[in-house]
């Protein structure tokens, strides 16, 4: 029968053979004393080959100084390290990754005489990660642009609304200077220096040329009607011209600002997203109700909350068209949230509503329910909403009893 110190190295000897981690034990120079089979493999060597050697004999300087450090302190302090991720860079030039726990090795009197640790190759998780993170990245990328082009759209719209108007104020100042009567009043000049020798027997006495004065006072009150109105169409055209400013400013503003951050009062955040759909609005004859309550600021990337907040007003704007209802009433609410530092906007509508059927689907990419739609405006406002750290809601009471999406954002996004 064999002894139980025998039994004991015949235990540790199996255990190092076949565990599928990196286990090893060192002594206080941190020189390997034992290893196992698994950690050994991952050097080209035996575990006998691996007594003596260390960090020195396997890796880069930089990283042998780091693991020493860490046995040092380890050593000094007697406090272990838990679950450390490192990254390595093989002699082939690949890259790998650990989660490394070290703890101080001790003898039976309790004095500290080396370390041991436990090292677990996490590459394959650290790449499904990083390829899992890559495509989040890209997915949210791909979002935001098909954000910014939906804005685009409704720009193009707003800009085409109000050049129409642009037009007619330009018709309408060319229309007044081509039937100007200003050229008659050159003509009573004309016929008034042709007589100034006789000028007021010629007034007196001409049978038709008396009524002169009294023409050019009427004259001059029609031509003053005629600059006012002419004035008033010139001050409509400047208007709509610095609207169309404003509007392409918004754009290039909403273009250019992604992935920064900006601590802003929500209200601002809500009129900039009406004033990038404020043409088509009133085009569509939607009385738009402000309903803000103070809120605190929040820390957002604008151009994601833009994005939002525009395709839910977009959307309140056709529900209302598809149900017609007599006054097509848009309510926007800026409230507290529920969580302290948070803030919700609410969009809601009186349009066609949402059959409870459908509710659960309304963000799925892909799903709508007009015959024009795409089925990506909600899919990427609930993608933004959650990469700013917040969420968005629904809620409708059926068929044509209107909707309200709720928008929760935190103070500011996780990462920042």
């Amino acid at each position: 029968m064999s002894s139980a110190p025998d039994l004991n190295q015949t235990l540790i000897s199996a255990f190092l053979e076949h565990i599928p981690f990196s286990v090893y034990f060192k002594d206080r120079d941190s020189r390997f004393i034992a290893t196992s089979a698994t950690h050994a493999r991952r050097h080209g060597l035996t575990r006998a080959q691996m007594i003596g050697k260390t960090d020195a004999d396997l890796h880069g300087p930089e990283h042998a100084a780091r693991t020493r450090a860490d046995e040092e302190r380890i050593m000094a302090t007697g406090e272990p390290i838990l679950r450390k991720l490192e990254r390595r860079t093989l002699p082939d030039g690949s890259v790998c990754w650990n989660t490394t726990t070290k703890l101080p090795l001790r003898d039976d009197s309790g004095t500290i005489i080396g370390t041991f640790g436990l090292s677990k190759d996490v590459t394959a998780e650290r790449q499904t990660e990083e390829a899992l993170d890559k495509a989040r990245k890209e997915l949210l990328s791909a979002s935001h642009q098909a954000g910014m082009a939906e804005v685009a759209t409704g720009v193009l719209h707003n800009v085409g609304n109000v050049l129409n108007s642009v037009n007619v104020s330009t018709a309408l100042v060319a229309d007044g200077l081509r039937h100007s009567k200003a050229a008659n009043l050159v003509k009573a000049g004309e016929l008034l220096a042709a007589h100034a020798d006789d000028l007021p027997d010629f007034i007196a006495n001409d049978p038709k040329d008396h009524q002169l004065p009294a023409y050019i006072q009427t004259l001059g009150a029609h031509l003053i009607d005629e600059r006012d109105r002419l004035l008033a169409e010139i001050h409509s055209l400047q208007q709509n011209i610095d609207h169309i400013k404003d509007i392409v400013a918004m754009q290039q503003t909403y273009a250019m600002q992604g992935g920064l951050l900006e601590t802003l009062d929500p209200a601002d955040l809500v009129e900039d997203a009406l004033r990038l759909d404020t043409a088509a609005l009133s085009r569509h004859d939607v009385q738009v109700v402000r309903d803000f309550a103070p809120a605190p600021r929040v820390t957002v990337e604008k151009v994601c909350v833009l994005q939002i907040l525009v395709n839910l007003i977009r959307n309140a704007k056709y529900a209302m068209d598809d149900a017609a209802p007599p006054v097509k009433t848009l309510r926007i609410a800026i409230r507290p949230g529920d969580t302290p530092g948070w803030v919700a906007f609410a969009v809601i509508d009186n349009g066609v509503g949402i059959p409870a059927e459908n509710l659960e689907k309304i963000f799925l990419h892909g799903f709508t329910t007009r015959r024009e739609g795409h089925g990506f405006g909600l899919h990427t406002s609930i993608l933004a909403a959650k990469k700013l750290g917040g969420r968005l809601d629904v809620a409708s009471p059926g068929h044509l009893q209107g909707a309200s999406f709720t928008l929760h954002l935190p103070p500011s996004p996780p990462e920042a």
